[in-house]
């Protein structure tokens, strides 16, 4: 069975930049679109990035269009989220999810797996 396990949140000043990664173990990533989503405390998870399969596909929220970037290293078994510009309303848990749908796919049910999530505050 497809694990995934996300690192690289933590805190940061307003403005500033982290890079998350979803590794996978127990299975390739190969055919598997990934998404990114988020969940503050009190809020519904929310979609955040996902990309295709192979990379070729990807699409973002209109909250973090042009300051976030993902992308994938099938490889490397790792999908990445470069967040820049982070704002104190960026602040969430933020949880990597596996999709057996080739194409990019933008709701929690259409995923079939998802990691244990990985903190991101920001905060002066």
């Amino acid at each position: 069975q497809l694990q995934l396990v996300e690192s690289g949140g933590g805190l940061v000043q307003p403005g500033g930049s982290l890079r998350l990664s979803c590794v996978a173990s127990g299975y390739t990533l190969d055919y598997y679109a990934i998404g990114w989503f988020r969940q503050a405390p009190g809020k519904e998870r929310e979609f955040v990035a996902a990309i295709s399969w192979r990379g070729g596909n990807t699409y973002y929220s209109d909250s973090v269009k042009g300051r976030f970037t993902i992308s994938r290293d099938n490889a490397k078994k790792t999908v990445y989220l470069q967040t820049n510009s982070l704002k104190p309303e960026d602040t969430a848990v933020y949880y990597c999810a596996a999709s057996k749908r080739w194409v990019v796919v933008t709701t929690p049910p259409e995923y079939d797996y998802w990691g244990q999530g990985t903190q991101v505050t920001v905060s002066s």
